[in-house]
């Protein structure tokens, strides 16, 4: 019993695993950090400078790529070389009720080296939305509770970007901006001002460095991580670039990659949760380790499953589940609608490199009465940018070579909108009373959908983005909907929300479950409402260190 015994437990390794891991070592923990999927040792295990022309298929997602994996080969930066971070749909098969894109990675660093790296502070306004218009719950908390603790993530983060001064979207710690194209720079000049909703052009904020942090970065502007891959100069933030190996430079950390958590141990005599049984993924053998603690970080829909499989008499439905919300209030974000047109001018200009990163075109919906809307409440964002490509070449020999050298006739810009999913009860996910995967573990299956609030923003989207361009000067603008359903977006949150009623949620303040006191958790699961910025990880790294610095004084004070 003895070996199997840690003071904490983190289940899971991506964005917010990664950052519990870190900051429960540096307070003196033994932790066990376990992971479903296999070890990616951070530049040992990348094929990131290996050129796409030594690859087989150059990078191509091949027909038996799409046969195997029908979903995650459709995430945009599934590729070739990519596919390793993603899952195997057959090997993880899930039940969609209605149709849900569920992307997934799982190895140490789960989707942290996939991910966008884009990162936007939550502000007030997201945090008084449910209040204010009735949907879903009452944050528990609010921005100034948060604010210290995106202070102290982003240093580490890396976040790069500009100081703007806006209220509903707070600015950060951060590294300089990464530099407009002098499209974008002439787009946002002439729009400044112009509308009375405040609609503007920022920097895009991403977690790529263009700092050195210790021994990472700064970016190398390669736009390997923008199709997928792990980056060796550690030019971006993930777990295995930072928080892991901050957290086993301690000797406090214990990771055991191959190991599946499906249920957690809770005794009705203490009300505490007392360990974790895990099936190793390989063996299928079962084990058992016990801790003081616990930090689910599995990522939303996994973690809540671990919950509704963690069965008792004392919790018939799940684990914690006494308020009937557990594996309901479901969101992502809606997105894919705006617009493009060419740039006439700057023809003697051209690109340099791949930045990692675009502009940004913050909320100006609802914000105050003057922007106020009839027909839909909340918001969105855009994210996007300009760019010259080449021209397409024609023939063939030395004068089809010579033409692909050559820049096309004019500049590019698109923008594309990112919207606000407001929580309903009914979205929802819950486990297959019969169906089981191949490690024992019932299927999960998704119930979510996009309603009525959400289309009524499309038309907006795609209008508003055309106003953008047409007053930044572009020319033969058209207006798109990629027609995405949820899950596309691979920002899905809820299931497991805080609030402060026990009565209508899991967690409190402190992202604490109100059942059993010793369970933290802290990925997106734990979220009130999806937000209108993208780039939700930043806000789940500021919670994880808040709630770890809170339970390890609640610890040391034995009130847990």
């Amino acid at each position: 019993m003895k070996s199997n015994f840690f003071d904490a437990i983190v289940v899971g390794t991506g964005i917010s695993g990664g950052w519990a891991a870190k900051e429960l070592c540096e307070k003196g923990l033994n932790t066990l950090v376990l992971e479903r999927g296999r070890d990616v040792e951070h530049i040992v295990d990348y094929d990131d400078m290996i050129p796409p022309w030594d690859t087989k298929y150059r990078g191509r997602v091949t027909n038996e790529d799409r046969r195997k994996s029908p979903i995650q080969s459709g995430v945009y930066n599934y590729n070739e070389r990519s596919k390793k971070y993603f899952v195997n749909d057959l090997d993880n098969p899930y039940v969609q009720d209605k149709p849900f894109e569920w992307a997934r990675g799982y190895q140490v660093g789960g989707r942290s080296l996939i991910w966008g790296r884009q990162c936007y502070r939550r502000s007030e306004l997201d945090f008084e939305a449910n209040a204010k218009d009735g949907f879903g719950v009452d944050w528990p908390i609010r921005y100034k509770d948060i604010a210290p603790w995106y202070d102290y993530v982003e240093p580490v983060v890396g976040v790069s970007g500009s100081i703007e001064g806006l209220a509903h979207l707070p600015d950060g710690l951060f590294q300089p901006p990464m530099p407009m194209n002098c499209v974008e720079s002439e787009v946002a000049r002439r729009i400044k001002g112009k509308f009375e909703d405040g609609r503007m052009i920022i920097h895009g904020r991403t977690a790529n460095h263009t700092r050195k942090i210790g021994n990472r970065g700064p970016c190398q502007y390669k736009g390997s991580c923008g199709a997928g891959h792990a980056c060796s100069f550690g030019g971006y933030f993930s777990s295995n670039s930072a928080t892991l190996p901050l957290a086993a430079k301690t000797g406090k950390m214990t990771l055991r990659p191959f190991s599946m958590v499906q249920e957690i141990i809770y005794d009705k005599e203490t009300r505490k949760a007392t360990g974790v049984r895990v099936v190793d993924t390989e063996t299928l053998e079962s084990r058992i380790f016990h801790s003081k603690i616990i930090f689910l970080n599995a990522s939303t829909l996994n973690t809540t499953a671990i919950l509704l499989n963690s069965i008792s008499e004392v919790f018939p439905t799940g684990l914690g589940n006494s308020s009937g919300q557990l594996g309901h209030n479901l969101m992502d974000m809606p997105y894919g609608m705006g617009a493009r047109g060419t740039f006439k001018g700057f023809e003697d200009k051209f690109t340099f490199g791949r930045r990692p990163t675009g502009i940004f075109v913050p909320r100006f919906r609802n914000i105050n009465k003057a922007t106020e809307q009839q027909d839909y409440v909340r918001g969105f964002t855009y994210q996007g940018g300009a760019g010259r490509g080449r021209k397409a070449g024609e023939g063939f020999g030395r004068g089809y070579k010579e033409e692909l050298t050559k820049p096309s006739e004019h500049w590019s810009m698109a923008i594309t909108a990112w919207g606000e999913h407001l929580p309903y009860y009914e979205n929802k996910m819950y486990l297959h009373k019969d169906k089981k995967d191949k490690f024992g573990m019932p299927v999960i299956c998704v119930d979510c959908e996009f309603k009525e609030n959400e289309a009524a923003m499309v038309n907006d989207m795609m209008n508003s983005a055309a106003e953008i361009l047409e007053m930044g000067g572009l020319k033969d603008i058209e207006t798109y909907n990629w027609n995405k359903i949820p899950g596309s977006c691979i920002h899905e949150t809820g299931t497991a929300r805080m609030g402060n009623d026990p009565g209508t949620s899991v967690l409190n303040r402190w992202n604490q479950m109100h059942d059993v006191k010793n369970i933290f958790i802290t990925d997106g699961s734990a979220m009130c409402s999806s937000g209108t910025t993208p780039g939700p990880s930043i806000t789940y790294m500021a919670l994880t260190a808040r709630a770890v610095d809170y339970a390890v004084k609640e610890l040391n004070r034995r009130n847990i």
